[in-house]
């Protein structure tokens, strides 16, 4: 029995097929904003590729952007299948390429359900490409001189200003590193000599942050140097001052931005699944109403349109057989006659039969 079926007369058949006609470029214009979006988040994590570790992020826009350019073609052919739907002389063109159509939009639909999970799915993935890259961003601050790093500083001052945000975790990773170029240490200077000889890293460290790290929103002057030192500076302790610097790490603000925007991609990614399986199942019951009418050889009369020609149970069971069947099709017999040693078995048979005889 026929699943979902629906009566259909000559001048609903037109409706559904001008309705979808529209529905078909509206689900282009779909597509378009999926492929558009992909592009846009695929800008923004290559904008902040120097400090990612890995790119699996990257999987999410590159779907979209695939499944956006597939979307625009599958929908521009079901708009020309539905002008020619009314037609009895140009519909029957579309019978073949009709079942490839359905395939192609049922893995649309699959593929944007698959991106709206891996934009929830990916975030500790994200997280740790963040936390490892800023590691080393920080860590590389200093080789302005250094081949394939010399733009390496520019970055991380900029993301900081940008993101209003200081460090990795928060400002005191800046402690933990040397973020100053030998170049511009001076080594007879005592001060630098001692700093160098407190660690067995020979580094020079220092509790202090780049420029990029004040906050302009703090009334006091920004205060970059001695950061730890209460008699360094007047009026000014560390553990109680609010520090005149940004708080938040820059993963934490890089986590948050990207999250942000990818999350936001789900309520239109879901919308474009919406219309998308309503021009599926649109099509679908206009072609199998179109195809009755053109069996009962009454283009004009009624007809009856239908999801499935059987139940989901049988219709499976008849997938399954018919892909057992190609399958058994495509083996290949070693006994076949073609077969040299086949041959070869087959000619001392043929040689004693004649002998007998």
């Amino acid at each position: 029995m026929a699943l979902l079926k629906m009566k259909f007369t000559q001048q609903r058949r037109v409706r559904v097929a001008q309705g979808l006609w529209l529905m078909s470029w509206l689900a282009v214009m779909c597509g378009t904003f999926v492929f558009l979006l992909g592009v846009y988040l695929k800008t923004e994590l290559l904008r902040r590729a120097e400090v990612m570790d890995n790119t699996e992020i990257h999987v999410v826009p590159n779907i979209l952007m695939l499944v956006g350019l597939a979307s625009i073609g599958t929908n521009w052919v079901a708009s020309r299948v539905c002008q020619d739907s009314l037609d009895p002389s140009r519909f029957p063109r579309w019978k073949v390429l009709l079942l490839a159509w359905f395939v192609a939009a049922t893995l649309i639909c699959c593929a944007l359900i698959v991106v709206v999970v891996l934009s929830y799915a990916l975030q500790g993935s994200l997280e740790e490409s963040l936390k490892v890259g800023l590691r080393n961003g920080i860590r590389f601050y200093k080789d302005t001189d250094v081949p394939g790093r010399c733009f390496q500083k520019e970055t991380i001052d900029r993301l900081q200003l940008e993101f209003r945000c200081c460090g990795n975790n928060n400002f005191k990773d800046w402690f933990e590193v040397q973020w100053v170029s030998n170049r511009y240490l001076d080594f007879t200077s005592k001060d630098v000599k001692d700093r160098i000889r407190s660690n067995v890293d020979g580094r020079y460290l220092l509790d202090g942050v780049p420029f990029s790290c004040c906050n302009p929103a703090s009334p006091r002057p920004c205060l970059r140097y001695h950061l730890t030192d209460n008699s360094a500076h007047y009026n000014y302790e560390f553990q109680s001052e609010e520090l005149n610097l940004y708080n938040r790490g820059c993963r934490q603000a890089l986590v948050d931005y990207y999250m942000d925007l990818m999350n936001s991609t789900g309520p239109g990614v879901l919308s474009v699944i919406l219309i998308q399986i309503s021009v599926l199942l649109s099509l679908r019951y206009l072609q199998t109403a179109v195809e009755g009418a053109m069996a009962l050889e009454d283009p004009t009369g009624d007809s009856e349109g239908y999801l499935l020609e059987k139940g989901v149970k049988e219709t499976i069971e008849d997938v399954k057989a018919s892909v057992l069947s190609m399958l058994k099709f495509g083996e290949v017999n070693p006994t076949a006659a073609g077969s040299p040693e086949g041959a070869d078995a087959e000619k001392p048979a043929a040689d004693s039969e004649k002998a007998t005889s």
